[in-house]
C-alpha cells in the first residue's frame, strides 16, 4: 500500500492536502478570522439603545424609590406615634409603644430624613440613566453598595430586599454592558 492509496488506513484523511509525510487539515468555516470585540471593550460598536441589564437596573432604581417613599410615611408614623405615647399615660402603659419608645421621636425623624435624601439620590441617578456618562455608573455603582450595607446592617429583615436590589443594581451596571452604554460617545 502507498501513502495516496484511498484504502490505507494510515494514509491521509480523504479530502485533506498532504505536506511533508504529515496531513495538515484545512481550517474549518468561521475558525481563524477575527471576530467582533464584546461591548465595552475598544474597538467595539457604541449600543445605540440602553442595554436590557441596564434598564432593569433603571427599573430596579424606580423600585427602590417607592420603597423609600414607604419607608418614609412608616418612620414619620412612628415619630408621630412615639410623641403621642409620650404624651399620653395610657399609651405609655401599652407593650406595643415600648419598644418604640427606645427610639426617641427626633431619632425617628432624623431616619426620616435620611430615607427622603435616600429616595431622593435614588431618583435623580434613575433619571439620569439615559444621559449620564461613567461618572453616573460609577455613582451608581457606589449607591447600589452602600444601600447592600445599609440594608444588611440596620434593617435586617426589612432591608433583605433593599440588599437583593441593591446587589443587582450593581452587578447590572457594573457589567460590561453597562460600561458600553455610560461610556458611549454623545452627540
Amino acid at each position: 500500500m502507498s501513502f495516496g492509496d484511498p484504502n490505507n488506513p494510515y494514509g491521509a484523511p480523504q479530502g485533506q492536502q498532504q505536506g511533508y509525510g504529515y496531513p495538515q487539515q484545512q481550517p474549518a468555516p468561521g475558525y481563524g478570522y477575527p471576530q467582533a470585540p464584546p461591548a465595552g471593550y475598544p474597538g467595539s460598536p457604541a449600543p445605540t439603545s440602553m442595554p436590557g441589564t441596564v434598564s432593569t437596573a433603571r427599573v430596579l432604581l424606580w423600585i427602590i424609590v417607592g420603597l423609600q417613599v414607604l419607608g418614609v410615611a412608616l418612620f414619620a408614623f412612628s415619630a408621630v406615634g412615639v410623641e403621642a405615647a409620650k404624651n399620653d399615660e395610657t399609651l405609655q402603659e401599652d407593650a406595643s409603644f415600648q419598644q418604640l419608645a427606645d427610639y426617641s421621636s427626633g431619632m425617628l425623624w432624623a431616619m426620616m430624613l435620611f430615607a427622603v435624601a435616600w429616595g431622593v439620590f435614588a431618583l435623580v441617578l434613575a433619571l439620569k440613566f439615559r444621559t449620564g456618562g461613567n461618572g453616573i455608573r460609577i455613582t451608581t455603582l457606589v449607591f447600589g453598595i452602600i444601600t447592600a450595607v445599609l440594608g444588611v446592617y440596620p434593617f435586617i429583615l426589612v432591608g433583605l430586599i433593599h440588599t437583593v436590589l441593591a446587589i443587582l443594581v450593581a452587578v447590572f451596571v457594573g457589567n460590561a454592558n453597562g460600561k458600553a452604554w455610560f461610556n458611549r460617545p454623545r452627540y
